[in-house]
């Protein structure tokens, strides 16, 4: 254990807490299995207590993942920690990770708590959560602004009281490498019992130094560094998985430690959770990124034609790249799709849901020379997978776009089952889609986001279009591709309505108004 690693993905929890990132149960199921062939050692699924849907997408990952720990975020107190408890409870391996906040700015102004109320309410969380799993993590919530004296006396009781893994937060990204490996060696230098726990890094990147300050802990004895794939997360977002290990594996010569993660999951895992929660991958983004080993310069790609270590660390194919094409085509038959779906951890509900998901795949593979995973995912992410969370559906779509004359846009939208049609025109042509769309709906949100992605190279590429919308201070992401942009983009926006959970209302299906009430 002293030279393992432990990798603890916090994807679904704190990552989740992104805007317009929130997962449904089957997504978080989907995302675990990806994280299982990835071999995470602990899998963060979310805080049961936050709300039951929280809780039955917990107790769905527990009830899926056989291999890696599944852990729930709990607060200080007795009803959080047995809903943790309870929502992962049918796992193999199950943590409870309870925390509470030690930072004088937290405990003053937030808790309105003193230091000893802090630590009875840490010690009291410890033990209760012992009573359930001897699998307990213990987090001193803003540890980056406590008094290191307190925090000494929070931990050493916290491991007496039964914590097994001690989590040192940076919960608002505010250290820098060398002051928080100093941190860790102090601290493991100064916590009398410090031998008997493993010790875990959790950063932020609001300052751009969040693995930079995981790795600087791990230099320092942490052994257990809190990440997620993509650097996903509230604000600047959290250390990034796949850098933390990739750094680890590359300068084996600097970390004296190793992880148990196949690395060649590592680009499938970062594309599932794009297509997921709708936040796409920057091009120049480390490892993941479109350009991470792509070579423009001249005097770049001599050298790496000749000896490929000239310019290039890694080997794109260690982390996943151009490993995931799938061996699949037009002529290929349905139970080779379904067992590929299987592969990717994703589940269909029923025959039905089969057939339909196998009839697109041929449509598909009519417009496309090559299909991958990829293309899966962005093909099976939409929420015809679960039906009783879409409400509309696009049924189709015309769009004109002429130098000199103004886009328009005419489409069909399907509304609980009942057809609606509108053509509006715009800025361009998804622009007047969205107007038409909304004339339809009327749904008052506003428009926070509009980002294209390519799912893959070529002109023949499927387009993955995000949309982020706002009502009443709530944010949600919609995903959409298609080989048509424009087509895209209206599944994209739909999406998002349906993520929003608008009220019903009746619409005249010929003009898309709202129809008298009887």
């Amino acid at each position: 254990m002293q030279n393992q690693l432990i990798i603890f993905d916090t994807t679904m929890r704190d990552g989740e807490q992104s805007p317009g990132a929130a997962m449904t149960r089957e997504e978080k199921v989907r995302i675990a299995k990806q994280l299982e062939r990835l071999r995470v050692d602990v899998i963060e699924a979310g805080f049961a207590a936050a709300s039951p849907g929280d809780f039955e997408a917990i107790r769905a990952v527990a009830e899926s993942v056989r291999e890696s720990t599944v852990c729930s975020l709990a607060r200080a107190n007795e009803n959080d920690i047995r809903r943790a408890a309870d929502a992962v409870s049918p796992a193999a391996r199950r943590r409870i990770h309870t925390f509470i906040a030690t930072s004088p700015i937290h405990m003053q102004r937030k808790l309105r708590m003193t230091e000893e109320q802090v630590l009875e309410a840490a010690v009291r969380a410890v033990r209760l959560c012992r009573q359930f799993t001897d699998d307990v993590e213990f987090s001193a919530e803003d540890a980056v602004r406590s008094e290191e004296d307190f925090l000494c006396r929070v931990f050493e009781a916290a491991i007496d009281a039964g914590a097994t893994t001690i989590n040192v937060p940076d919960t608002v990204g505010y250290s820098v490498p060398d002051r928080w490996g100093s941190l860790f060696k102090r601290l493991l230098e100064r916590v009398p019992n410090a031998g008997k726990a493993i010790w875990s890094t959790h950063c932020h990147n609001d300052l751009g130094m969040a693995v930079a300050n995981s790795l600087a802990a791990v230099l320092n004895g942490a052994r257990q560094v809190e990440c997620t794939i993509n650097g996903l997360g509230e604000r600047a977002g959290n250390a990034s998985l796949e850098e933390i290990v990739m750094a680890v594996k590359t300068r084996a010569d600097i970390f004296p430690v190793r992880t148990v993660i196949d690395a060649t999951q590592i680009v499938p895992a970062s594309k599932l959770v794009s297509t997921i929660t709708g936040y796409p991958v920057q091009p120049n983004k480390a490892v993941v990124g479109a350009n991470a080993f792509a070579h423009e310069s001249g005097i770049h790609q001599d050298g790496v034609l000749k000896h490929r270590e000239t310019y290039e660390i890694m080997r794109a194919e260690d982390v996943g790249w151009g490993a995931n094409r799938l061996s699949l085509g037009k002529l290929s038959g349905r139970n080779a799709f379904k067992s590929r779906l299987v592969e990717l951890g994703i589940t269909l509900h029923s025959e039905e849901a089969l057939n339909a998901a196998f009839a697109r795949f041929k449509e598909l593979a009519d417009k496309k020379r090559e299909i991958f995973d990829e293309d899966l995912q962005a093909l099976l992410s939409d929420e015809s997978i679960t039906p009783e969370n879409e409400r509309f559906k696009l049924v189709s779509l015309v769009a004109h776009s002429e130098t000199g004359e103004q886009p328009f846009a005419k489409l069909v939208v399907s509304d609980a089952g009942i057809e609606a049609q509108s053509e509006a025109r715009g800025a361009g042509p998804v622009d007047a889609a969205f107007q038409a769309i909304e004339s339809l709906v009327h749904s008052g949100t506003q428009l926070l986001l509009y980002s294209v992605n390519n799912i893959t190279s070529g002109t023949d590429s499927q387009g993955e279009v995000t949309v982020r919308l706002a009502k009443d201070g709530r944010v949600v992401n919609g995903m959409g591709a298609d080989t048509d942009i424009v087509v895209a983009s209206a599944k994209a926006y739909l999406s998002a309505l349906n993520k929003m959970g608008l009220k019903s209302s009746r619409m005249n299906p010929q003009y898309g108004e709202e129809a008298p009430a009887p």
